[in-house]
C-alpha cells in the first residue's frame, strides 16, 4: 500500500480510536477523582463552590490521564496497523 493512500485509510481508524480513548479516558478520571477527592463530581471551572486549588487539580489529572489514554492508543493503533500492513503509519 503507498504512504498516501495508507495515510487516508489509517484516518477513520484513527478517529475511531480517538473516539474511543476520549470515553475511556473521561471514565478512567471520573473514577480516579471519585478515588481522590471523595467526590462523585468533578468540578467545572465556573463552579463558584470549589475554590482555585479544586479546579486547577482536576484540570490537570484530567489532562495527565487524557494524554495518556490518547498515547496509548495511538501508540497501539500504529502498531497494530504497521503488523498488519508491514509498514508504520505516518
Amino acid at each position: 500500500m503507498s504512504g498516501k493512500l495508507q495515510k487516508v485509510a489509517y484516518k477513520p481508524v484513527g478517529l475511531l480510536l480517538g473516539i474511543g480513548a476520549g470515553a475511556v479516558a473521561g471514565f478512567l478520571f471520573k473514577e480516579v477523582w471519585k478515588l481522590a477527592a471523595g467526590d462523585d463530581d468533578a468540578p467545572n471551572a465556573t463552579d463558584e463552590d470549589r475554590g482555585w486549588g479544586e479546579i486547577i487539580a482536576a484540570a490537570a489529572l484530567q489532562g495527565a490521564i487524557f494524554a495518556t489514554v490518547k498515547a496509548l492508543v495511538d501508540r497501539g493503533g500504529a502498531a497494530g496497523v504497521r503488523k498488519i500492513t508491514g509498514t508504520w503509519p505516518d
